[in-house]
């Protein structure tokens, strides 16, 4: 249930906030004593100095849970054991979902009524479907015949590293802790130095839960430290990654560089959105500008590149410009705003060299604008613009931000290869009422994801990723396990 905006002001002047290192089971400094300051963005205002961990913190997190996965505290537990843990951990995660929207809205500018009414639910909702799948996946037996039984074991891989955007942060690190403890494995955990409260409190809310000490540690830090330490480490067997596509490709090279750990990066995304003349435009256009500026664009799989069949353009974008326009920035703890600010000032301004950009190029439509909001010019106007060239930076480029690109086309065959023109194949949508040419333009996408008569189709029951550059890791469902498993093969021969 929402409360009143002066109600959640209140709640957030009497937050605090966990700000060390969580290892071994307890909160302790970084081993250099070093901290950095974690802003809210839609104030500017200083809400703690935590942490900043770096390789040597690194090395002692990974330590102890290599030391958590081998003495079987955790990783020999019965599946149903663990599941009983992860429970009651989504279990804990209802009963504070206050406290955890409010840590992710002060964090990173999200605003309220998401984190209460999606983020947090969704998290407690991830922890419990991967808990419960856990004691329902069977091993194998191979039909070797005579007197010999093969055995196909799926076991867990030993210590897994993950580190995770700024963009959803309770979300994002329940992707990938949910499968990856369920499966048996020690994890150390590095949040975006953008937005970590929440995966502080998340890991000393698993401890109450009962999951043992040193099997969850989360590490506090910047990228090019506590990241490339975790990415270089010989002890860890599995680096989970989501993020950018420049990041996602650092971690393949330093596996390589260092034990050849598995890597599985989920990076960028340039999503289209395809609307067809006999689509339902008013349902098109409504979904077209939640899959842009929901979250306030900085989605991964984003829908930021409409493209509308020419008989229908013109009508769209007008649709679409009154959506955008009913769209208001404001103080992401009022519950009836639907825009909060950007994580920071410098993505803030990041995306405002996109929108100059924008203009120089195409028709700007709606928006346009970065704005100052409680002394704060973290945020951006809801933005379209039209008569987009092919070649087009803001057509070209993950901008992770609420700017929307529209182009227009002729025919199917020209939709599909526009579609496709990109580094990216993280998702895409396809808007038609006639049920041949939605399976026929789905099968010739190039996306991980493809969605019909909606955007960014998502649920725990199907897996999450993408091809190309948007890399291949896979959340959700149960084809995560996948990454945090090995298949070991047992042959008795008697």
């Amino acid at each position: 249930m929402m409360q009143s905006h002066d109600y959640y002001l209140r709640a957030a002047s009497a937050m605090s906030f966990r700000n060390q290192c969580w290892i071994d089971g307890k909160f302790i400094p970084s081993l250099s004593g070093a901290r950095f300051d974690c802003v809210n963005p839609a104030t500017a205002s200083v809400l703690t100095d935590v942490a900043k961990g770096g390789a040597a913190d690194i090395d002692r997190a990974v330590s102890v849970a290599r030391a958590a996965f081998e003495d079987g505290r955790w990783s020999k537990q019965t599946p149903g054991a663990r599941k009983e843990v992860l429970l009651r951990l989504a279990a804990l995660l209802r009963e504070n979902l206050e406290e955890f929207a409010l840590l992710d809205t002060l964090d990173m500018g999200k605003p309220i009524s998401e984190t209460v009414n999606v983020d947090v639910p969704g998290s407690a909702h991830f922890f419990q479907w991967h808990a419960e799948a856990i004691d329902k996946l069977y091993d194998e037996v191979a039909p070797t015949g005579g007197r010999d039984i093969a055995m196909i074991r799926r076991v867990p891989l030993g210590v897994v590293g993950a580190v995770v955007p700024w963009n959803f942060p309770l979300d994002m690190a329940t992707w990938k802790l949910a499968p990856a403890l369920a499966a048996g494995n020690s994890v150390v955990l590095k949040p975006a130095e953008q937005s970590p409260l929440s995966a502080l409190r998340l890991a000393e809310l698993a401890a109450e839960a009962g999951l043992p000490d040193g099997v969850l540690n989360v590490v506090t830090g910047f990228g090019e430290d506590a990241g490339q330490a975790l990415g270089r480490h010989p002890d860890i067997d599995c680096l989970v990654f989501t993020g950018s596509t420049a990041v996602g490709k650092m971690f393949l090279r330093y596996s390589g560089e260092s034990n050849m750990k598995q890597v599985w990066p989920e990076t960028g995304g340039k999503s289209p959105n395809l609307v067809f003349g006999d689509a339902d435009l008013e349902a098109a256009a409504e979904k077209a500008a939640f899959g842009i500026f929901f979250n306030q664009g900085e989605v991964c799989s984003a829908n930021s590149r409409l493209l509308l069949h020419e008989s229908i353009a013109q009508e769209m974008i007008e649709r679409l410009k009154t959506h955008a326009e009913a769209i208001v920035p404001g103080d992401p703890l009022n519950p009836a705003t639907k825009m909060g600010a950007m994580v920071d000032v410098e993505h803030a301004a990041r995306v405002e060299g996109f929108l100059k950009s924008g203009r120089q190029s195409s028709r700007l439509v709606a928006g346009g604008e970065r704005m100052t909001i409680n002394g704060s010019d973290a945020f951006i106007q809801p933005t379209i613009f039209a008569d987009v060239p092919r070649d087009a930076r803001i057509v070209r480029e993950e901008i992770f931000g609420p700017v929307l690109s529209v182009q227009t086309f002729g025919s199917d065959e020209e939709a599909i290869a526009l579609a496709n023109d990109s580094v990216y194949g993280l998702a895409a949508s396809v808007w038609t009422k006639d049920l041949s040419r939605a399976m026929s333009v789905s099968d010739a996408l190039v996306a991980g994801t493809v969605s019909i008569n909606t955007v960014d189709a998502l649920s725990a029951m199907t897996p999450f990723g993408g091809v190309k550059q948007s890399g291949f890791g896979r959340d959700l469902s149960i084809h995560s396990f996948d990454k945090y498993t090995a298949l070991k093969t047992v042959w008795i021969s008697y």
